[in-house]
């Protein structure tokens, strides 16, 4: 059922947002030149796919979990689509062609070991990863890999129509900070 209506929002999403997408794009060429950012995520059954962001960070930035990164790599217009969560808007099209869900736990990166073992152990991996979900609203990142899987696999063990929506409208509504970035 969360199919359908990750199917449904994402198109009208893209659909109606599209010009806010293009202006973030142009403004993006300005500010590194390169406004779109692909990177290599784990998704279900620990498949790989190709994760779209508007970019934050230097175009040089390593490609490391963001709390590894440090803050002098995020770009000014960066930190305004970070702090506005406008940068995840392209990852509608991965929930559009079913590599994310909008809700689920957020994709890590294959390097991100500690983080795969523990999610690997929960069953977390048997599932759509996500744009949102309860790690993100209760500001838990991938910098403490435990405690996350937890919440993830607590959020897939007690998912429903109602949580679905609860967890969209509580990041809509500005909880959560996203992923935090190192010093």
């Amino acid at each position: 059922m969360t199919r359908l209506f990750d199917f449904i929002f994402s198109f009208f999403g893209l659909l109606f947002l599209w010009p806010i997408g293009i202006l973030l794009y142009i403004i993006g060429l300005f500010d590194t030149g390169s406004p779109i950012f692909l990177q290599e995520r784990v998704g279900k059954n620990k498949k790989a796919f190709k994760l779209i962001k508007f970019r934050t960070m230097d175009i040089n930035t390593k490609s490391v979990a963001s709390h590894l990164a440090s803050q002098a790599q995020v770009t000014k217009f960066g930190s305004f689509l970070r702090k506005s969560k406008l940068d995840e808007l392209p990852q509608l099209i991965n929930v559009l062609i079913g590599d994310m869900s909008l809700v689920g736990a957020r994709p890590c990166l294959f390097n991100q070991e500690e983080l795969i073992a523990e999610r690997e152990k929960r069953g977390v991996f048997n599932h759509l990863p996500g744009i949102t979900g309860l790690g993100q609203i209760n500001n838990v990142d991938m910098s403490t890999p435990e405690k996350l899987a937890k919440l993830d696999a607590e959020m897939y063990q007690t998912i429903s129509i109602s949580n679905y929506f609860k967890y969209i409208l509580a990041t809509l509504t500005g909880s959560g900070q996203g992923d935090k970035v190192g010093k």
